[in-house]
């Protein structure tokens, strides 16, 4: 009995022991070293500052062509549609019955013409007579306002000539500027009307155009107050440049200057109006289209840009980066404006010269030592650098 209690010892003591040595051998060595991680270097460097805001696009001039005249429309002389130059025909109105008021007029300017000359005379005679005691001063008093009366009515003649003259040429109907021409409203036979003001046709000139967009008051009043105290710097001078993303996406390939920004602040929205001007000599750009304007607000030479790779969101929505300080871990609170192209212009929680870990962020955390080594460069997108939305 001793005998097998002791073996049966032995067997327990011996399992122990290779249970034991299969533990060490399935356990990971320990850590060789501090980890490597991808850091980016932060240095300072000029970047210009763009907004993107919806707009439409809206004429450079608009005229409405309406009839000044009453009569009927005899003939059309445009294609709709096409580029009309400023005083070509469009519309012919029937002009016979102005024609037949502007003869009118001519003999009662004519008429008027000869009682004046009559009564030029008699006044002439009267004077005399009157010098020579033979005539009363009545009687040259009265031919002295006959002679005025005939006067004044060789004025309102002339005028009633003019005036037919005029009504003649409101027959032919011009184009008031130059431009691109829409549908007729109005065809051979109607009648139209000086009283309603008909309307005929709209002109609308094309080359250039105007981009209106709404901007919000808040964001005029913090770029004022980032220009005025030398944070930013003014875009250049002679208005600041525009581009401008096509419906599809695509930028339009002429850049545009901002024209002016409205005194009225929408009390709805709490949005100022700002306008700008965009060369269309293809006519690429209809009114009405929807467009989105890029403005550039002002060059920021000292900006600090921070890759999104790097930066993440702590439990508050905050945005945080790890950077490596003394060969250690150390995680920074940032304040980030506005994303610029991949990364984040940060404007707090980062300084120049400090490495900002972007790759192996899950390896470490704060307080660990690391090891750190230029990241590798991502692909650039093309037309990313230099500009903030």
């Amino acid at each position: 009995m001793n005998r097998l209690h002791a073996r049966s010892v032995l067997v327990a003591t011996f399992t122990f022991l290779l249970a034991g040595c299969s533990r060490n051998a399935g356990a990971p060595p320990g850590p060789a070293g501090p980890v490597e991680v991808g850091v980016v270097t932060i240095t300072p460097r000029p970047v210009t500052l763009t907004t993107e805001l919806p707009g439409r696009v809206s004429a450079f001039r608009v005229a409405e062509v309406r009839a000044r005249v009453n009569g009927i429309v005899l003939k059309r002389h445009f294609t709709e549609g096409s580029d009309v130059k400023q005083g070509q025909v469009l519309f012919q109105i029937d002009p016979a019955p102005y024609r037949v008021a502007l003869d009118s007029a001519v003999a009662q300017k004519a008429r008027a013409e000869a009682h004046l000359t009559s009564a030029s005379l008699t006044a002439r005679r009267a004077a005399e007579l009157l010098a020579g005691s033979a005539a009363s001063q009545q009687s040259h008093d009265d031919a002295v306002a006959a002679l005025r009366a005939a006067e004044a009515d060789l004025a309102a003649a002339r005028a009633a000539v003019e005036s037919a003259r005029i009504n003649l040429g409101y027959t032919t109907v011009t184009a008031p500027v130059s431009g691109r021409i829409g549908r007729s409203e109005v065809t051979e036979g109607a009648y139209v009307q000086a009283a309603t003001a008909t309307r005929l046709a709209v002109v609308q000139q094309l080359d250039p155009v105007y981009v209106d967009v709404t901007r919000s008051s808040a964001e005029l009043v913090a770029l004022r107050r980032g220009l005025e105290s030398g944070k930013l710097q003014s875009a250049g001078a002679g208005g600041a440049k525009v581009t401008l993303l096509a419906e599809d996406g695509r930028e339009y390939g002429q850049p545009g200057a901002l024209q002016f920004a409205d005194v009225t602040v929408d009390p709805g929205t709490g949005s100022v109006s700002v306008r700008a001007l965009f060369p269309n000599p293809r006519g690429e750009l209809l009114p009405g289209m929807y467009v989105r304007a890029r403005l550039a607000e002002g060059v920021s030479a000292q900006a600090l840009l921070v890759p999104q790779s790097g930066v993440t969101r702590d439990a508050r929505g905050q945005p945080t980066a790890l950077v490596v300080k003394d060969g250690k871990v150390e995680q920074r609170t940032l304040v980030a404006e506005r994303a610029i192209g991949d990364s984040w212009l940060v404007t707090d929680g980062i300084r120049p010269g400090e490495q900002v870990i972007v790759e192996g962020q899950q390896k470490v955390r704060p307080g660990v030592p690391v090891t750190a080594v230029p990241a590798t460069p991502p692909a650039a997108a093309p037309g990313a650098a230099g500009a903030g939305t």
